[in-house]
């Protein structure tokens, strides 16, 4: 490592059925705070679903954009803007004006979606059944509709003019961002990256969707429903929202005396290569990526004390598997390892969920407390290993780590550890 420039988060910025900013998010993580509730936003008294992590009190205008830009836009790109506002004004950079601090050259965009527009193509898609001539169609239904128009935005809005990538891998795809951007940081193609991932895929036919294919709980009560690692689990609960980091080279970072939240220091990306939506049972793809992820961040089982924010969907299928991975990786390590998963409280964000997961994983590091898997009364005998039950634990962890494995057998892992100075 010692070639290559040193990545560090010196912003950060969410948006969550927990909490539409980073100090409130983390304090409801903290706190065992549950997002998930019965959706209000449109009818579903017909769906087989009727609870979500939606978002709650979210007003586009407090995070930079005008009246015309949010009636236009679905509200994955508005998550997503709202979030990479607030991770750039938390990281203090600015690319015009007096208070220019990064050539805008050198500042990237690498936020991604899982699905995109979904709301809009629902939407401009019953109008061209009802009307098939397209007559009624919007002219603005493409570029709002595609899963690279949160970056561009993005980009546009704080004219970074740097690499700009849309990586879609499903509930992998913010995870992939940080990493291909921490890369492209490392080996000199940017001076900071605005990075992570934004969704708002709990329409009624993302329901329907999810729901016919088996993936979604169909618990009654929204407070006993994403379960993670729980033998009573179901199913994974749909939820929203966005988060973003702001990754920047170590150099440029301490030379403009910015803040430093923590070091990201590892990347694993595999493949299971098995099925399109079940993960690989045996763990062995999924445990290669953590793998990977923990030799690039120089883990060390003698001096190490670890974090793992799980993917922890709460499937029957998901948790299983990824405990056998994390025994796979790290051997009788695994028993000593803090592991929680925070879908217990916000729902499975998709292409948001690596990102938001991330940002726990740094705060964790930063404050040395756990934050809980709630609600897990009833252990899965398969899934053994300490799960950080109901209650937030105080520990010096060093070392964090955020796996997120997505259809079509995408798995991904981000490293991070404690900042410290050369």
């Amino acid at each position: 490592m010692s070639d290559k420039k040193r990545v560090v988060v010196t912003g950060m910025g969410v948006i969550s059925s927990i909490g539409n900013n980073v100090e409130t998010f983390w304090q409801n993580l903290i706190d065992g705070v549950c997002g998930i509730d019965y959706i209000t936003e449109f009818p579903t008294e017909d769906l087989p679903v009727k609870i979500a992590g939606k978002i709650k009190d979210f007003n586009a205008e407090d995070y930079g954009m005008d009246k015309p830009f949010i009636r236009k836009q679905d509200l994955f790109t508005q998550y997503g803007m709202a979030a990479a506002y607030q991770a750039m004004a938390d990281a203090g950079l600015h690319t015009e004006g007096e208070e220019k601090n990064i050539d805008p050259f050198r500042l990237g965009v690498y936020v991604g979606s899982g699905i995109g527009g979904f709301e809009v193509q629902y939407r401009e898609t019953a109008k061209m059944i009802e009307d098939p001539s397209g007559h009624w169609i919007s002219p603005l239904f493409i570029p709002t509709m595609i899963s690279n128009i949160a970056a561009g935005h993005i980009a546009i809005k704080h004219n970074a003019q740097g690499p700009c990538l849309d990586i879609v891998t499903a509930c992998a795809t913010s995870s992939h961002c940080l990493g291909e951007a921490m890369r492209a940081i490392r080996h000199g193609y940017a001076d900071a990256i605005i990075a992570g991932g934004c969704e708002n895929a709990t329409i009624p036919l993302g329901i329907a969707g999810f729901a016919n294919a088996k993936a979604l709980s169909r618990a009654e009560d929204p407070q006993y429903a994403s379960l993670p690692f729980n033998g009573n689990r179901q199913g994974f609960v749909m939820g929203d929202g966005a988060g973003i980091l702001v990754l920047e080279e170590y150099e440029h970072a301490k030379a403009r005396g910015a803040k430093i939240y923590g070091e990201m220091v590892g990347y694993g990306n595999t493949c299971d290569a098995y099925h399109a939506t079940a993960p690989r049972p045996d763990g062995t793809t999924q445990a290669k990526c953590i793998s990977l992820a923990l030799e690039e961040a120089g883990f060390d089982k003698e001096k190490d004390n670890l974090y793992i924010n799980a993917h922890g969907t709460g499937t029957k299928l998901n948790d299983v598997a990824e405990t056998v991975a994390y025994k796979i990786a790290l051997g009788d390590f695994a028993y000593k390892a803090h592991i929680s998963s925070i879908k217990s409280m916000t729902g499975h964000m998709f292409g948001a969920a690596g990102a938001a997961e991330a940002i726990a994983t740094v705060l964790a590091l930063k404050n040395g407390i756990i934050p809980p898997t709630i609600h897990l009364d009833c252990p899965d005998p398969e899934c053994d290993l300490d799960y950080t039950p109901n209650v937030a634990l105080k520990s010096d962890i060093t070392i964090g780590i955020s796996d997120s494995l997505g259809f079509g057998g995408h798995d991904a892992c981000v490293a991070f550890r404690k900042f410290e100075e050369e």
